[in-house]
């Protein structure tokens, strides 16, 4: 274990202390684990490629080789502010790093265990050009530094922090005017937690991602706040956990592609263009989320395009475009998608379906005020889903033997709905006086074949009393 050190002269008088880290601790996600929040673990020890189908890493990943090393940096990018890779350099490893408040100049690059703790009063530049931090090494602490000011290029994808190892902790970071943020690549078992990430002010299509995982599997990201980024993204990672997250103003709250067994749970998700948005993806579960205000051309809160055996549960979803979208979904034959106990209110759309597809389990949801319950995309129909025991507020029956179970089916059909569900750009006109007017003689006299949407063989008569006050917080 390295002595204690203390390493003074910098020309502006700031100071270094090198203490020992703790040995024998457990790290933060065996905890979790061996406390239940994160699982046993057992998948851990099947292959990643086998449970992608077979599929292996690609040998490039768009921003450099999956194997790409870092330079150890010689030169400072901001002249006349100390030099952290020097005290870096310095520092044994496994020992920690206590900074002493001020500006430092970037780049760094850590490739040994090391603790480095700025007790949120210092601030690493980047100078205006490429990465400003990266942690090439395994087991290895970064913890309340502000990271700043990275360059502008999305061929190098200049970040604010670079992972590449395992079992790092990230926390307490303030990110910010840089165009990507953290950026996970095959990096396993790592802690994020309790970061503020936002991106350089540029239009949304132009930022960057806010924190993205490449190949990167088992790792925590939680209790971190997301704003004014571009999207929070995982490809082929599979088995991480996004816990208590808040994320604002971006374009996707996640977006999981080719990415297996992934858990959200717990967060915030607000004024962003989509959610959760699952691709080519299978498994996991989306539950207890807050989604509001999804809104705009391709507003969606939950969204699945050819995704399998997803659970979505406990989450209120309410003022988006589009509740819940499902494109051939859900994809694998003889899987489910599972929608239960969502409270679903207010939107444009509760859920829409883009094509007639048998698999999803919609059951014990609460729909209200939505403009159109259950919307389809083509002709067909979402009747040959399971719906079952959902409370709608639109149901037109009675419950004379109380048992709080109508006493007739809820079935839902289409009317004048049909022209804007088959012809997009005729949504435009969707509730136009005239539209309405048309909808009302349809179901006064129909002059074509109305389409029965759904039918839930037992709705639920009265809401939940612990429905009835989530609904009013």
């Amino acid at each position: 274990m390295p002595g204690r050190l203390l390493a003074a002269g910098l020309a502006c008088g700031l100071a270094l202390v090198v203490l020992p880290s703790p040995g024998g601790a457990e790290d933060a996600l065996t905890a979790l684990r061996r406390t239940g929040t994160l699982g046993s673990g057992s998948a851990a020890a099947e292959s990643d490629d086998l449970r992608l189908g077979g599929m292996s890493p690609p040998a490039a990943a768009g921003w450099g080789g999956l194997n790409e090393q870092a330079a150890i940096p010689t030169e400072p990018r901001v002249s006349g502010l100390p030099f952290l890779q020097e005290l870096v350099n310095a520092a044994p490893a496994g020992s920690e790093l206590k900074l002493e408040p001020g500006r430092y100049s970037g780049p760094v690059v850590v490739d040994k265990p090391l603790t480095i703790d700025g007790g949120g009063k210092v601030t690493i530049d980047g100078g205006g050009k490429g990465t400003v931090f990266v942690l090439q090494t395994d087991d290895a602490v970064l913890r309340g530094v502000h990271l700043s000011n990275s360059g502008v290029s999305h061929d190098s994808d200049d970040a604010c922090l670079n992972v590449r190892g395992d079992r790092n902790l990230v926390e307490n970071l303030r990110v910010d005017d840089c165009l990507f943020g953290i950026d996970l690549k095959m990096s396993n078992e790592n802690v994020v937690r309790g970061n503020n990430i936002r991106s350089k002010p540029f239009d949304l299509g132009t930022r960057g991602d806010s924190l993205r995982l490449w190949y990167s599997h088992r790792n925590l990201i939680a209790d971190n706040r997301i704003e004014d980024s571009r999207d929070m993204v995982a490809w082929y990672s599979n088995e991480n956990h996004y816990l208590n997250n808040i994320a604002t103003r971006s374009r996707y709250s996640i977006h999981f592609m080719f990415a297996a067994d992934n858990i959200v749970e717990g967060n915030r998700f607000y004024d962003n263009a989509v959610g959760v948005n699952v691709m080519y993806s299978g498994g996991g579960a989306i539950r207890n989320n807050l989604f509001s205000h999804a809104n705009g051309p391709t507003g969606m809160a939950v969204g699945f395009k050819e995704a399998s055996g997803v659970l979505v549960e406990g989450n209120e979803i309410i003022y988006c475009a589009v509740g819940v979208g499902l494109d051939m979904s859900p994809f694998e034959p003889d899987t489910t998608i599972v929608i239960r106990g969502n409270r679903i209110a207010y939107n444009g759309i509760g859920i829409s379906f883009l094509s007639d597809k048998k698999g999803t389990i919609i059951e014990n949801n609460v729909f209200e005020g939505n403009l159109t319950q259950v919307a389809m995309g083509d002709s067909g129909s979402a009747s040959r889903n399971l719906w079952r025991a959902n409370y709608w507020d639109d149901y037109q029956g009675f419950d004379s033997n109380q048992d709080n179970v109508g006493d007739r089916p809820h079935e839902l059909y289409a009317y004048t709905d049909q022209l804007w569900m088959d012809v997009p750009y005729a949504r435009f006109f969707r509730n136009a006086p005239m539209m309405e007017t048309l909808d009302f003689l349809e179901r006064l006299a129909p002059f074509s074949t109305p389409v029965m949407l759904l039918r839930d063989e037992q709705p639920v008569f009265n809401k939940s009393p612990e429905t009835s006050k989530r609904s009013e917080k």
